[in-house]
Parts: structure tokens; C-alpha cells; sequence
């Protein structure tokens, strides 16, 4: 059995692991043989001293960083925690609210959610000078967290600025974006996007960096989003806007007939009819002819033999025998009266599944001033929160690149507006898309608002405004949300549940002695259950079902994906009552299981593994901690 070492995914032996798929002759014994990879990839290879590329002091320990493995977990916070009907304490819910610093909680979601976030949006600090409280401390990342909001006693660290006089000012931004970006990438779908709100501060250099990450090719807009309606007079040309850059995963696996507003129900009914009465339903007229290069060739009215060709520098949009296909099906036409020119004929449940094309200015889609208004309509007090988006906003941006599903992530989430824009909308369209929200719990200042209403930190604001949000989503929309999932469980990051085995010669006693249960003392059951979910790659929201199996308990995770059993003392006749289980479940993916490795003796940890591994269990889903 491998023994768990309570650690994030490792992802330098995952990207190794995919290098040996396309390149296997350039890796040997897990090592990659760059003389080789150079000879496989040929003049691919850029070997002069000089080429455009985007750089900056602490970028390469910043990329290196992105690729380190966390030794922290997520501990379940089951009071804090609202379950799908809103009723507090209820742990349900397949919405997710973390508090921790998003570095390190991006490391721990990248197993589990690999490859299943459809869109992340992020506001994060925009470098003002004021607002700049990520200082990384790559040496001591938890240690660094627990400083910065409080939880320990070194004064020597806290949350700062980055003031403009910084002789690194541009330099300690960057490197607090790069790494996460490196991250996030890593969650989106194939078809996944990533927006992020930013001003003219950092603006160029956002760019920059998102084409490094990214790809240049997988650039899908500037929004201008228009924030207020006049400049208060500052600078030369006040400025009214911010920017929403917009990336791909992969614009290539983008439907973009899926991406944008979906038609409403009146420009619908407006635009279509059904004069004719055709069988075939409602239907508008279309242009048969495109200003892209393609077929040129004349079309013939059959009614009055007038020859018609595409106006000047235009071509049809079908080939000669299509043209001749759908005339004769009545999908092109000749206007009303048969004796005009041809058009093409689409019927409404054509254009229903596809979209309205979002455009790059955006005037009407919220203010500042109505996040402000937002926020006190929910909380009855002036200026809890700072620079708050409106919900209408990410409402729109989640509208446009989501159907009806999807995970939507936001790892610098604030007040928590992305959550309330997901939840209207679900309980507008009928939708089922579940959102991340990911903070750092900032102390909120002496003399605030927030402070003065009692609220000790941003995620205390965050969290009460899902509550109140969703209660009022619900009262006003009642019949749409009897079923709507309007919860979220509440997870905080900390260091591993699992004593890291790491003797020295002065304490190898103590550290022995340690050893012989390496769970922490004052962890509880579900404490190592989700650290156990997130190490073994499985979705912090699956269904855990507790089955007592005689003296044992075993927990069964997502109908049948894991086998849990944390007893101290386990015999070997349990492998053989979770055969039964997996038999039973027949789950849809190899089931993974896990023991309590103090609770076996080695006869029966020897005798357990057999007993599985004749039942067609691989020795790697096999695990201890």
C-alpha cells in the first residue's frame, strides 16, 4: 500500500508524465534528456540571445512557485455552512465558500478540479498603491497566510500596500499574479474562459501576462465596461471605465454559437412569425449573401426568370447545390410575392440554440454606484464593502459563456459578487451552475463599518452576503427556487491533518513515538475525510456515506469513487467487505481506497492488499495514512 504524504497534486510529475506521451524517447527514468527533446523538436528550438518575450525581475522562482506542492489541506466548517435550502449548519450544498490565501488554495483544487472550471472571474488588487495584500513568502507559504490574517503572533508580518515609491512596484505585482494565473489556467475546461477586471494601473502588463499564459491566440476581448458616469476630474482625461480581459483556454474549442446572451422571449416573438403557415414553424428572412470570400454564381427567380448575382464584393454563403437543395425545400425564397431577390428562410427554433453576440463596449451593464446601492439594499449599512462589483455585471459575464451548467471560480472574490450573480441567474433561467468563491480573510479595520457592524473580516461580510442574497432570491422568485441549490459549504485552508515524517538525530525518540499515529490531535474524522478527497483528486462537494461494517466504519465518497476506513484497529477481512461494496456501487470509475495505516499490523496490511488486488484492485488505488 502507498502511503499518503499529505501534499498537493505534484505537478511537475504530471507535466513530466505528459511530456513522456508525446516525447517518450526524451524521458528516462522520470528525467527529461533535453539533448534529446532539442533533436526530436528540430529548428523549433530559439537559441539566440536576444527575442521578444515579456519578462521582469523573480519571474522564473514565480513560475517555479506555481509548480511547488502545498503541505496544507481544507478543513470543513460545518456551522458556517448553509445547506441548498439556506438552513444554517447543513453541509449539502455543491457550492464552495474557502477562506485562505489563494496561492495555496489553488495548489489543493488542482487535482480535483483539474479541467472542470467552465469560467473564472477574478477583480483582483489593481496596484493602486492602497490595496496590495498578497507579500508571497514562497519559504513558508502557510506560515506566511496565518501571519497576515491574524492567527499567530508575528508582529513581523501583516498585510501592506505596495506604494508607487516601491523600486519594485510593477515587479512585486507581477509576481503575485503569475503564479496564480499558472494555476488557473490549469482548472479551466477545454472550452473554459477567464475574465479579469483590471484599470489602466496595470492594464498593459495584465495583458502581457495573460498572452505568456495564455496565448496570444487565445485573446477573446478588451471589454470596456463603463464603472461610473463622470470622472470626478482627475487626470487629464478623466477616466470612466475599467477593462474585462477575456481568454480562452482554447479559442479553437469554443462553440461560438454558444458564447453570448442567449435570445430573450420578446426579440423572439418580435423578429419571428409565421405568415405562410409553414409546418416548420415561425420564421425571419436572413441575407443570402456574406462579405467573406466564397461561391460567386448566378440564381435564377423559377417564377420570373430574373438573374440575380451577390452585390459588389459579396459572395453567397452556399454553394450552387445547396442553393438548388433549399430552394426546392422553401428555405430560400423570393420575398413575399415570389418576384424579388433570394433570401434565406430561418425559423425561430433554428436561432433559439444559438446566441446573441456580446459586444466590446459595455455602457449598460451596471455601475459602481449600484454595487454600492446593492450592498446596502442587503445589509442596511453604508459602505461595508469597497470597490464591490455589481451583480448585473458578472451576472451578464457568467450569462454569456454558460448554458444552463458549469463550475464558476473566483479566487479573489471580495464581497462575494460573483456568487450572488450566479445564483440569480440560476433562478432566472432555471440553471444548475455552482460557483468557488476563494478569499483571504483580511482583518477588516478599526473604525469601518464592516467593523463597527461586528464583521472581524472580508469573509465574514462574503459569506453573510450569500445568506442574504440568496433569501431574498428566493422571496422573489419562489416557484423558480423550490428546487435551486442556494447554499455552500465553508472549507479553511491549514497545514496538513498527517505529521510530516521528518526525523533528526536529536529527536528521533520523540519523532518515533510521533509516528505511530501521525494524525494530528485535534483534527476531527472529517478533517482527514476531505483531506483525503482532495489527495486522492475527487470533488470537495461528493456525497460521504457512513457504513458500519461490524466494529469498522466505512465511508463511501461519490456512490462508490472511494473507501474510507480511519479505525485504529482494522482486520484484514475488511479488504473483503469492501469488495462487496464496490460490487455493490459498481461505480462508473475504479474505486480508490484508503486505511488508516496505524490500524492494521503488517500481517494484515499484507493480507488486505492481496485480498484486493485478486479482486482487480491496482496496488496505486490502494492508499494509507
Amino acid at each position: 500500500m502507498n502511503k499518503m504524504d499529505g501534499m498537493s497534486m505534484d505537478l511537475t510529475g504530471e507535466n513530466i508524465a505528459q511530456l513522456k506521451k508525446l516525447f517518450p524517447e526524451a524521458v528516462t527514468e522520470g528525467k527529461i534528456d533535453f539533448e534529446v527533446l532539442k533533436a526530436l523538436l528540430g529548428g523549433e528550438i530559439e537559441t539566440r540571445q536576444e527575442y521578444y518575450k515579456f519578462t521582469w525581475n523573480g519571474k522564473e522562482a514565480a513560475r517555479a512557485y506555481a509548480r511547488t506542492r502545498s503541505m496544507g489541506t481544507l478543513r470543513p466548517c460545518v456551522e458556517e455552512s448553509s445547506g441548498k435550502d439556506g438552513a444554517p449548519g447543513r453541509f449539502d450544498s455543491e457550492n464552495l465558500y474557502i477562506e485562505g490565501d489563494n496561492l495555496e488554495v489553488l495548489k489543493l483544487l488542482q487535482g480535483p478540479y483539474h479541467k472542470r472550471v467552465k469560467m473564472i472571474y477574478i477583480d483582483p488588487p489593481y496596484n493602486t498603491g492602497k490595496d496590495f495584500v498578497y507579500p508571497d513568502n514562497f519559504r513558508d507559504s502557510l506560515g506566511n497566510y496565518k501571519a497576515l490574517t491574524g492567527q499567530t503572533d508575528d508582529e513581523g508580518k501583516s498585510t501592506r500596500a505596495n506604494p508607487e515609491t516601491s523600486g519594485r512596484y510593477h515587479t512585486d505585482w507581477l509576481n503575485m499574479m503569475y503564479p496564480r494565473l499558472i494555476l488557473a489556467r490549469n482548472l479551466l475546461t477545454d472550452d473554459g474562459v477567464i475574465f479579469i477586471s483590471i484599470d489602466d494601473t496595470e492594464a498593459a502588463n495584465l495583458r502581457k501576462l495573460c498572452d505568456d499564459i495564455f496565448g496570444e491566440e487565445n485573446f477573446g476581448a478588451d471589454i470596456i465596461w463603463k464603472k461610473k458616469t463622470n470622472g470626478n476630474n482627475t487626470g487629464l482625461i478623466p477616466p470612466v471605465h475599467d477593462h474585462i480581459f477575456c481568454y480562452g483556454k482554447s479559442l479553437e474549442n469554443i462553440n461560438e454559437e454558444q458564447f453570448g446572451f442567449p435570445a430573450s422571449e420578446e426579440f423572439l416573438t418580435k423578429t419571428y412569425s409565421n405568415p405562410d403557415n409553414d409546418p416548420r414553424g415561425s420564421w425571419t428572412t436572413m441575407d443570402l449573401s456574406a462579405n467573406h470570400k466564397g461561391p460567386y454564381f448566378q440564381i435564377k427567380n423559377p417564377n420570373t426568370g430574373e438573374i440575380f448575382f451577390p452585390a459588389k464584393g459579396r459572395y453567397w454563403v452556399f454553394n450552387e447545390e445547396e442553393v438548388q437543395k433549399r430552394i426546392s425545400e422553401g428555405r430560400i425564397i423570393f420575398g413575399k410575392t415570389g418576384t424579388a431577390g433570394p433570401v434565406q428562410k430561418v425559423f425561430r427554433k433554428e436561432r433559439e440554440i444559438k446566441r446573441l453576440k456580446a459586444d466590446s463596449i459595455w455602457d449598460e451593464h451596471g455601475l459602481n454606484e449600484d454595487a454600492t446601492i446593492e450592498l446596502f439594499n442587503l445589509f442596511s449599512i453604508a459602505k461595508i464593502f469597497d470597490h464591490s462589483k455589481p451583480s448585473i455585471t458578472l451576472q451578464h459575464l457568467v450569462n454569456i459563456c454558460t448554458s444552463k451548467d458549469g463550475i464558476i471560480l473566483d479566487f479573489f472574490s471580495g464581497s462575494a459578487t460573483t456568487a450572488h450573480a450566479v445564483m440569480r441567474l440560476n433562478a432566472e433561467d432555471g440553471g444548475n451552475r455552482k460557483f468557488i468563491m476563494v478569499q483571504l480573510p483580511e482583518p477588516c479595520e478599526e473604525g469601518t463599518e464592516a467593523a463597527k457592524a461586528g464583521y472581524k473580516n472580508i469573509c465574514e461580510i462574503g459569506k453573510e452576503r450569500i445568506r442574504r442574497a440568496a433569501k431574498k432570491i428566493r422571496e422573489e422568485n419562489s416557484l423558480a427556487c423550490q428546487n435551486q441549490d442556494m447554499g455552500f459549504k465553508v472549507f479553511k485552508l491549514d497545514t496538513s491533518n498527517l505529521l510530516p515524517w521528518n526525523p533528526s538525530a536529536e529527536t528521533l525518540e520523540d519523532d518515533l513515538y510521533k509516528a505511530i499515529d501521525n494524525v494530528l490531535a485535534d483534527r476531527s474524522t472529517d478533517d482527514l475525510l476531505y483531506e483525503i478527497l482532495l489527495k486522492c483528486n475527487l470533488p470537495l462537494t461528493l456525497p460521504i456515506e457512513k457504513k458500519q461494517l461490524g466494529e469498522n466504519t466505512v465511508y463511501i465518497v461519490g456512490m462508490g469513487a472511494l473507501a474510507i476506513c480511519l479505525d485504529k484497529t482494522i482486520p484484514a477481512t475488511i479488504a473483503e467487505e469492501i469488495v462487496k461494496l464496490r460490487d455493490e456501487y459498481a461505480p462508473i470509475v475504479p474505486m480508490q481506497v484508503v486505511f488508516r495505516d496505524t490500524g492494521f499490523d503488517d500481517v494484515g496490511k499484507a493480507n488486505a492488499l492481496q485480498i484486493l488486488k485478486q479482486a482487480g484492485f491496482e496496488e496505486k488505488s490502494i492508499q494509507t495514512i
